[in-house]
């Protein structure tokens, strides 16, 4: 039932249908019979389900088809694959999409130059792990206030400073880095870089262990003088925030496709063992709290994914109204994913609570949905914002 795309409001191409059918086929057969796994690994990066997504074009699909991509460039194909990938698994389904996270800036501000060198090589057959470096220790959703600087120096730029949390940090080899050319600005002192792993100067803290999500290695990243020459600069000085914030746009709208698909998986675990479980003489389900509590996850995933595909299209039409729609869909849709894998949890009670089910490790990875892209908290003051203007 939740499977069923509400294609009667917005119809899908025969294309998006077969990629949709793909997507959900690998999920099933691949990224769910790992995730356990991948989980009690911890800090170990899945690179054997990397590599086979990358065989069927998985980790490419959202690349332009010059640069050998799959030529999926819409928000809305994006949340299409990202909801399917999440639902086999949240954490393996992010990881598995991490390449359009750091292509987003680079297709916004790259010259034809930098999209051959830094672009194609995700579409090969062996494709780099990439990260973007954004966040640093003292500095979190305020992005313009951060404080990592490029000072210019003959032939390009030296980097100082140090990232955290960053995604495939240490794994990757493709970097984006976001620096201060102009440090007595805000936003308009903001410029990006694109570095290689080898730089000297680059270095990486030890991964860290975390509450969920731990198919995406995360870590530390420190810059000691790292030279990027004016070529591997993106766009011009002071563009930098430019491109992050359609970036952002961009994430939140995939992002909540992404929380979308864990609601769905653990509302179909929740439905499928309330069906078969028996308590009191009856299956759990037709007991009034929770079939009522069932009904309340199956509606709220509808509600998460028509706000996605309403915020995905609109960021495709170019409205002005898609800042606001992507952290609509942003916050209720990872909001939605703490509750529903709650209910999960609370359907299957102790085996909820158990690693015997998944349920309890999609609690866990619907978390960091809140937190990540700008907390549930800065998408409210993105939407009271819009609201205050006259």
């Amino acid at each position: 039932m939740l499977r069923d795309l509400p294609t009667e409001l917005v119809p899908l191409t025969d294309e998006q249908i077969a990629v949709v059918d793909m997507v959900r086929s690998f999920a099933d057969r691949e990224i769910r019979p790992i995730a356990r796994a991948v989980d009690e690994a911890d800090i170990e990066v899945p690179w054997e389900i990397w590599n086979r997504a990358s065989e069927v074009g998985i980790t490419s699909f959202m690349l332009p088809e010059e640069y050998g991509g799959g030529g999926f460039i819409d928000a809305f194909s994006q949340c299409l694959v990202q909801e399917e990938l999440c639902a086999g698994d949240s954490g393996l389904g992010n990881f598995i999409g991490a390449s359009g996270f750091f292509a987003h800036p680079l297709m916004e501000l790259g010259t034809d130059d930098q999209k051959e060198r830094w672009l194609r090589p995700l579409s090969g057959s062996t494709p780099p792990l990439s990260a973007l470096c954004i966040t640093e220790p003292g500095v979190g959703s305020d992005a313009a206030a951060m404080t990592t600087r490029a000072e210019r120096v003959p032939g390009g730029y030296r980097l100082y400073g140090q990232k955290t949390w960053i995604s495939n940090g240490g794994a990757a080899e493709f970097y984006g880095i976001f620096a201060k050319t102009d440090p007595t600005q805000r936003a308009r002192g903001v410029t990006a870089f694109l570095v290689h792993k080898e730089a000297e100067g680059l270095s990486f803290g030890a991964p860290m262990k975390k509450m969920g999500q731990r198919a995406m290695v995360n870590c530390e990243v420190f810059m000691d003088g790292v030279f990027v020459p004016d070529e591997d600069r993106l766009g011009d000085e002071g563009q930098g925030f430019y491109g992050l914030m359609h970036t952002f746009d961009s994430s939140r709208a995939i992002l909540g496709a992404a929380a979308t698909g864990t609601a769905r998986a653990a509302t179909e675990l929740a439905l499928d063992y309330a069906r078969e479980r028996q308590q009191f003489g009856k299956r759990i389900i037709d007991h009034q709290a929770v079939g009522f509590r069932l009904a309340d996850m199956v509606t709220r995933v509808e509600e998460s994914r028509l706000l996605t595909w309403r915020a995905a299209k609109l960021l495709d039409a170019g409205s002005p109204k898609a800042p606001m729609a992507c952290a609509q869909a942003k916050l209720v849709a990872s909001e939605n994913a703490m509750f529903c894998t709650w209910g999960a949890v609370q359907t299957l009670g102790g085996w909820g609570y158990s690693r015997e089910f998944l349920a309890e490790k999609w609690m866990r990875d619907a978390k960091l949905e809140e937190i990540e892209e700008g907390t549930s908290d800065i998408q409210r003051l993105v939407i009271s914002r819009v609201l205050a203007r006259p």
